[in-house]
């Protein structure tokens, strides 16, 4: 079994909030899952600045202001489940 927390704590893992959910897609399975392709991009506007993008991939930045989102592979249909990591949050390069 792998360690990426999906049979954990409630509220933890990849049912985590905010910046804590962002740091754990990211992290997840070495960091392959967050540039991976979500099987159907997610509509959504962004928790920083309000604009409308698709989430392509579980962890991709707004296209304008650049406030990161993920949404983990057990949610990654639900556009309700998408989190922001707050507006001075950036990723790793």
């Amino acid at each position: 079994m792998c360690e990426c927390g999906s049979t954990g704590t409630p509220g933890a893992g990849p049912y985590a909030c905010g910046r804590e959910l962002v740091e754990f897609v990211l992290n997840a399975h070495g960091g392959e899952i967050a540039l991976s392709t979500l099987p159907a991009g997610l509509e959504l506007r962004c928790h920083g600045c309000g604009a409308a993008f698709i989430l392509e991939t579980f962890v991709q930045s707004c296209p304008v202001c650049g406030g990161v989102h993920a949404v983990s592979p057990p949610r990654a249909s639900d556009p309700t489940a998408i989190q922001f990591a707050g507006a001075d949050f950036v990723l790793p390069r």
